[in-house]
């Protein structure tokens, strides 16, 4: 797959394909700003930190150019996937990178590219731990990856509606399954219109990305 994080559809093909205050008066696709793009910058990314204490409630929050969501991280139960996505939160990894790719009966993934359609570099890849026994449902959340079952970095994805197909079943090749580690709690109407917005062939993708890009502009932890 030369890189390119996708989500594979079982026994078929791979299917093809700044700040609130920075927000324009221009619009884009339903309703969802355009947003300026920034300017390049460096940020060291540490090495994923210790686990989250899985005593205490853990959400995330991702503000978009198309609203606010907010998910609860599966701590007891993906305690590395969300060590990883709470280290690249903390070091502002996700700030103003986009969903790259949109499908309205399946689901948004986005995470590793910036508005620019250029893809981020991340650290080494988290093992899979699909067999948590979290199902994707619509508003769950789930690491995206190539097919190589433990090659998910940073790219994430929300279920639009139920995706059983991408649940673990066996601990060998496509039996794997897609890591759910977290699950949208407030915001699923911000999803909803995130996944409305008009799509077509943009950056290196020959379809499914939105003609104007859907940015997420900070996610931050809590």
């Amino acid at each position: 797959m030369r890189g390119r994080v996708v989500i594979l559809v079982a026994l078929a093909a791979v299917l093809a394909g700044a700040g609130a205050s920075s927000l324009t008066a221009a619009t884009g696709a339903k309703g969802c700003p355009k947003v300026p793009t920034p300017k390049p910058t460096t940020r060291k990314r540490d090495k994923p930190k210790q686990r989250l204490d899985a005593h205490k409630r853990w959400t995330a929050t991702f503000l978009t150019s198309c609203g606010t969501f907010t998910v609860s991280l599966a701590v007891k139960t993906s305690p590395n996937t969300t060590a990883s996505f709470a280290s690249l939160a903390r070091t502002r990894f996700y700030d103003n990178t986009i969903f790259h790719r949109i499908i309205p009966t399946f689901m948004v993934q986005g995470g590793g590219y910036d508005q620019m359609y250029e893809r981020k570099p991340t650290r080494p890849p988290v093992q899979n731990e699909a067999d948590n026994g979290l199902k994707n449902t619509r508003g769950t959340v789930a690491m995206a990856r190539t097919g190589d079952p433990h090659s998910a970095t940073a790219q994430f994805f929300v279920n639009v509606v139920d995706n059983a197909f991408l649940d673990h079943k066996a601990k060998d090749g496509p039996g794997w399954g897609y890591a759910v580690f977290g699950r949208v709690i407030e915001g699923m109407d911000t999803v909803d219109k995130i996944k409305a917005v008009k799509t077509g062939a943009n950056g290196p993708f020959t379809k499914d990305a939105p003609d104007n890009p859907v940015v997420i502009l900070r996610v931050r932890r809590r």
